[in-house]
């Protein structure tokens, strides 16, 4: 039996809900028809209009991405899979996060601070996929990619593991921190109670590692420190800020942390606070 072409592989993918696209060789998409070109057909190849692209061509990179099988196999189409490199697809179109990891340290990283989910092997890191679309975002911290919505990732197989649901501390990773609140507080006033929600922890220890590997990750920060401390910060309330557990021994800790790292008590306290109304906490 002969190999599967790179067209029998978008076909099966489209089959599953997986809308693909060709790639050509150095994993880059293919540039827009004429039709298209510098704009001509209203928005597309800018890419703030989310949804499919309208164009018979392979046009605007994840916005072609498709599960038509009419589209997939047209003569329009045909030419691009004779030279296509790969198969990419949208993330965000089959309901999908792809948490690109570029290389060793990362994906050191993820296994420390992600919950486990279906992984499949690129060249130099990793892939983790959950279920579930979000909002895109490049370079979040080091080595580390978000793709999902108006995006596209390349399709490397089926991996292993079992797919889990997109988590809070990935959500948080592609959220971009606000100005700093005006007449913010100098310094937390008061230990985080609870806000309504159950406690989900079986023990202490699930809360100290959260923290120990919240700090670690503040620590280890050897760029966008700012932003490094804010994202941490999201991702310790999102997951421990609603149920009473954090006390001021937990957030000194954080804080303590992060003036090592240079941050001053003012930015510390307007991290926190922005982290708190982004949650709604």
């Amino acid at each position: 039996m002969s190999a599967p072409t790179l067209l029998d592989t978008a076909l099966t993918l489209a089959a599953r809900g997986i809308p693909p696209l060709p790639l050509r060789a150095g994993k880059v998409p293919f540039g827009n028809c004429p039709a298209c070109a510098d704009n001509a057909c209203g928005g597309r190849p800018n890419m703030k209009t989310p949804g499919p692209c309208h164009c018979p061509g392979v046009c605007h990179a994840w916005a072609a991405a498709t599960t038509d099988p009419t589209v997939l196999t047209s003569p329009a189409w045909a030419t691009a899979w004779r030279r296509a490199a790969a198969v990419a697809y949208h993330p965000g179109g089959a309901g999908l996060t792809v948490v690109d990891l570029d290389d060793a340290a990362a994906v050191a990283w993820a296994r420390t601070a992600l919950p486990a989910t279906l992984t499949v092997e690129t060249t130099r890191g990793e892939h983790w996929i959950y279920r579930g679309a979000m909002t895109s975002r490049n370079a979040v911290r080091p080595g580390v990619d978000i793709k999902s919505r108006m995006a596209y990732a390349r399709w490397l197989g089926q991996g292993a593991g079992a797919m889990a649901a997109l988590p809070d501390v990935v959500r948080a990773l592609a959220v971009k921190e606000p100005s700093p609140a005006r007449n913010a507080p100098q310094s937390l006033t008061a230990p985080l109670r609870g806000h309504g929600g159950g406690c989900p922890h079986r023990t202490p220890t699930y809360l100290e590692r959260g923290i120990g590997m919240a700090v670690q990750r503040i620590t280890e920060a050897s760029s966008a420190v700012h932003a490094t401390v804010f994202r941490t910060f999201l991702a310790v309330l999102s997951t421990h800020g609603r149920c009473g557990c954090l006390t001021e021994t937990h957030v000194n800790r954080l804080f303590s942390a992060a003036q090592a790292k240079g941050e001053s008590p003012r930015h510390c306290t307007d991290a926190w606070s922005n982290a708190l109304t982004t949650l709604g906490l």
